[in-house]
C-alpha cells in the first residue's frame, strides 16, 4: 500500500504553453526556409567590416585555432600589425561619419586588438615563448 506521506510531486504540463512553443518553432522554421529559398543576406553593417578585420588580426595574434587540426595557429605579429593598422586607417578615414554606436564598435575593437598585440608581443600566454619580432 502506497504511503500517502511519500507522494511524488506531480508534473503539470500546460498544453497552452506547449502549443505556443510549437507555433513559435514552426514560425522560426518558416522564416529559416524563406531566408534559404530567397538566398538573401542580412543588410550590410559596419560591424561586419570591423569583425572581418578583427578576425584577421586575431589570427595574426595567434588567438585562433586551426579548424582542421584543432591546434593553435602560431602568432605572426607582422600580420597582426597590418590588420590593426588597417582598422586604424579605417577609423581615420571614416572620421566624423560614424554614429556613436559605430564609433564605440571601432574604438573598442581597436583598443582590444592593440592590448592583445602588446600582450602577445610581450610574451604573454597567447604568444608563449615563440619569437614575436615581425618577419
Amino acid at each position: 500500500m502506497p504511503d500517502p506521506n511519500n507522494e511524488q510531486p506531480k508534473i503539470i504540463v500546460d498544453d497552452d504553453w506547449k502549443a505556443q512553443a510549437q507555433r513559435e518553432k514552426e514560425e522560426a522554421d518558416r522564416q529559416t526556409r524563406e531566408h534559404e529559398e530567397s538566398g538573401s543576406l542580412p543588410a550590410a553593417h559596419l560591424a561586419e567590416i570591423v569583425q572581418m578585420i578583427a578576425l584577421q588580426a586575431s589570427v595574426g595574434l595567434g588567438l585562433v585555432t586551426d579548424p582542421r587540426s584543432g591546434q593553435p595557429i602560431p602568432p605572426d605579429l607582422a600580420v597582426a600589425k597590418h590588420f590593426i593598422d588597417l582598422l586604424t586607417l579605417f577609423r581615420q578615414k571614416t572620421g566624423d561619419k560614424l554614429d556613436d554606436v559605430e564609433k564605440k564598435i571601432v574604438e573598442g575593437t581597436l583598443y582590444e586588438l592593440q592590448m592583445a598585440f602588446v600582450h602577445v608581443a610581450g610574451g604573454g600566454p597567447a604568444g608563449g615563448d615563440q619569437e614575436t619580432s615581425p618577419k
